[in-house]
């Protein structure tokens, strides 16, 4: 397949572009920089100039192509303040993608989120969003709409992806809560920090991008999930013990000073289930779980700054 992959670049399409490589596929890939460009002609990679605000070049590139992942988000301006705009730019190449591979029964793999599905308890690929009108619900809607295409002859499917993908070189939230422990002297949890995110390896998510855009069914909602979920407390014991730090509790009120925009995300419980991802597309990860990756000491290598 020739497979175009928005945000190839980026942490989780430098893992997928090798992972379709290497079963063969050919990879179309979206660079807005350079230094994007010259990473993915080095990968092997067929470069397209543009960014996901350049929706001709989305449309025509997605026309000639045998599946889309699109990856590509614009998470500089969601985490600075506005995540409406950046959802709303989401939209936008999204439907532009659709509308090329409708009626073709080609594959659209589009990545997603987990948080605010159904806080406190277990989510299942089963589980739908509550669409209202917030910043972060509109990304969920993007996510409906990606899979109402199944009725348009696009054979679409969503990963909703853990909040942590974690492995060397990750730049996100346990980068993130490194760098805040390290300039605070003290390694945070919200409350008792008892509540759960899920999460998954790089590798693993990637093998399941390829196994989605090979063979998931039109309408598939897939979980990107390896750990159903892993209390915040303990991931925070792991980085207090590497930076020879105190482990403390962080009142909710003072969440978001402690730690600054982590602050929103940081205390929300979302453990999810991926026991029918891995019945449908036979997925089985296999790579470390997050502590034992944070034990690797490879996130305390250098001072972590958050993404």
């Amino acid at each position: 397949m020739r497979v175009f992959v928005t945000g190839a670049s980026g942490w989780i399409g430098s893992a997928v572009v090798p992972e379709l490589i290497g079963s063969g596929h050919q990879v179309v890939g979206l660079a807005r920089s350079d230094t994007s460009t010259a990473a993915l002609t080095a990968a092997g990679v067929d470069v397209v100039r543009g960014t996901i605000d350049d929706l001709d070049v989305l449309g025509s590139t997605a026309a000639a192509s045998d599946g889309v992942i699109h990856l590509a988000f614009k998470h500089d301006i969601a985490f600075t303040g506005d995540f409406q705009g950046a959802a709303e730019a989401d939209r936008h190449a999204v439907d532009t993608l659709g509308d090329a591979l409708s009626g073709t029964g080609r594959p659209f793999v589009l990545a997603s989120g987990l948080a605010g599905l159904a806080p406190g308890r277990v989510v299942t690929e089963r589980d739908t969003p509550t669409i209202d009108g917030s910043p972060v619900s509109a990304r969920s809607a993007t996510a409906q709409a990606v899979l109402a295409l199944a009725s348009r002859g696009v054979r679409s499917s969503v990963v909703r992806l853990s909040p942590t993908c974690h492995g060397d070189g990750d730049n996100g939230f346990m980068a993130a809560l490194v760098a805040i422990a390290r300039a605070k002297g003290v390694s945070g949890h919200i409350g008792d920090g008892a509540n759960r995110w899920p999460a998954v390896h790089r590798l693993d998510a990637a093998r399941l991008f390829r196994l989605a855009v090979e063979k998931a069914p039109a309408g598939s909602v897939l979980h990107g999930v390896a750990e159903e979920g892993v209390p915040i407390r303990d991931i925070a014991e792991v980085i207090g013990r590497h930076l020879e730090v105190p482990v403390t509790s962080v009142a909710p009120e003072a969440a978001a000073e402690h730690f600054t925009w982590l602050g929103g995300f940081l205390g929300q419980d979302i453990p999810a289930s991926n026991a029918l991802t891995c019945e449908l597309l036979d997925w089985r990860p296999t790579h470390p779980g997050l502590l034992e990756d944070l034990d690797k000491g490879h996130y305390f290598r250098v001072p972590a700054t958050p993404a």
